[in-house]
């Protein structure tokens, strides 16, 4: 085999950090079914924390695979098929401030960011397909973390699982939600911005650097725009058949350093 051959093959393997992310998650799930732990939050703090970084590499794996079907091959060196969340971007805004924003607002937090060459890429329909694989990924795994609610599978699963899985499933929804909106820096205007006329994607270029935390500064510091975000949030979680009960739940016992309600943990 050729060198060339042989580093293609390796650009594409899983990597052992993804494995290794999943092997906790799994184990985790493990101890939040059987309440093996003891201590019931903590075991649902790492299960949610693990899946979570796993949807955020699925969420970018999406964007570089499809990006590689639509014509850009530069995905595949730089690493972004190996689901490793360090190739994705800075580990800071890859991993430790999606979770800091699941901790301080239960919000999933759109995670890091692949690069694609999209000169590379033809065709409008192309580029609004490569930026909405994200966020269709996450709509994805929340349709699949729900499935014992709409399935009415619930019967034999424990309520902490439950629990930890509507929480998980609020936080695929949140991110699928942000991610669609079209605001500048979000997939959402990526899905939109090709059918804009040269000048207006001139004009509100300068706005992607700040449209994320314009979003939140929304998100946390407007009730009405907070109010309106999650009543939608809550709306789809219903169709989907999970109950407010089960994500308030999961959410008090996300933050493990607090008491949860009895209810919670009855």
């Amino acid at each position: 085999m050729s060198p060339a051959a042989a580093s293609s093959r390796s650009s594409r393997r899983v990597s052992p950090v993804f494995l290794g992310i999943v092997a906790v998650g799994a184990v985790a799930g493990w101890a939040v079914w059987t309440d093996w732990s003891g201590t019931a939050g903590f075991a649902v703090f790492v299960f949610v924390t693990a899946a979570w970084v796993v949807s955020l590499c699925l969420h970018e794996y999406a964007h570089a695979r499809t990006a590689l079907y639509g014509g850009d091959p530069t995905v595949v060196d730089k690493g972004y098929l190996t689901l490793n969340p360090l190739t994705y971007t800075h580990a800071l805004t890859s991993i430790v401030l999606p979770v800091l924003f699941v901790v301080l607002g239960g919000i999933g937090l759109p995670g890091g960011a692949v690069f694609i060459e999209r000169g590379r890429i033809p065709g409008r329909w192309r580029h609004s397909l490569i930026s909405a694989a994200g966020p269709l990924t996450n709509a994805a795994f929340a349709v699949v973390c729900t499935a014992p609610f709409w399935l009415h599978g619930l019967e034999g699963v424990p309520p902490l699982f439950r629990h930890a899985l509507g929480f998980l499933a609020l936080l695929q929804v949140t991110a699928a939600i942000l991610n669609f909106l079209p605001v500048p820096g979000l997939d959402g205007y990526g899905v939109v911005e090709p059918w804009l006329s040269p000048a207006m994607r001139r004009r509100l270029a300068p706005v992607g650097a700040y449209g994320l935390l314009i979003v939140f500064a929304l998100l946390f510091f407007v009730p009405e725009v907070n109010r309106a975000f999650f009543d939608l949030v809550d709306w789809v979680l219903r169709g989907l058949g999970v109950p407010d009960l089960e994500t308030a739940c999961g959410y008090d016992l996300y933050r493990f350093w607090q008491q949860p309600p009895s209810v919670c943990t009855a």
